[in-house]
């Protein structure tokens, strides 16, 4: 699999994750409704892409990090 291929994979798994963490109730009781009221939601109709892409890019982020440092250390070693 390519980079970009992992990084949709890491993107739709969190996406997912977040997704049914944060109203699990809602899609086991009533998902078409829960779907429908996307559009009246304070954030807009995309607001689940927006908080997956932000804490998507904060775990990016992180992970450069430790990819660095884990490489920094493997130099010294």
């Amino acid at each position: 699999m390519t980079k970009i291929g992992k990084e949709i994979v890491v993107f739709v798994g969190l996406f997912l994750f977040l997704a049914l963490g944060m109203h699990m109730k809602q899609w086991i009781s009533h998902p078409i409704e829960h779907i429908e009221h996307l559009s009246q939601s304070q954030f807009g109709l995309f607001h689940p892409l927006y908080f997956t892409f932000g804490l998507y890019i904060i775990l990016y982020i992180i992970r450069k990090i430790l990819s660095f440092l884990r490489g920094l250390f493997a130099l010294k070693s």
